[in-house]
């Protein structure tokens, strides 16, 4: 069985079904409520790295901290990774990661793609 985490907000719905998913198919996975526990630069970047999307695009745009930065599309990858450690709500939700790949949780179904 392949080591499974998860960044999990419990007050989100769709986290809560991606972990619901991955219990149901019997992983037990490791539960980082990222919101409480930020990543580091170091974990953040590993995850964007198994993600294969740039820091931009795992941004939670519609959050009313975002409104508040100064970020743009001309934004550096180093400026989006900052905003998302200073401010953890702004970090798409669920990720779900193994050893060597990751999927965002949305649909929840992405899961299975772990599986």
């Amino acid at each position: 069985m392949k080591n499974i985490t998860i960044w999990h907000n419990p007050r989100c719905s769709k986290s809560r079904q991606a972990l619901a998913l991955l219990e149901d198919a019997g992983v037990n996975p490791e539960i980082v409520k990222y919101l409480e526990n930020p990543p580091t630069k170091t974990e953040l970047e590993a995850a964007l790295k198994k993600l294969q999307i740039s820091p931009a695009k795992l941004v939670r745009r519609g959050e009313a901290v975002f409104k508040t930065l100064t970020l743009s599309e001309k934004s550096s990858d180093q400026e989006w990774v900052s905003a998302m450690m200073n401010n953890p709500i702004l970090i798409e939700r669920p990720i779900i990661m193994s050893d060597d790949q990751a999927v965002i949780g949305r649909p929840p179904e992405n899961v299975r793609e772990l599986l």
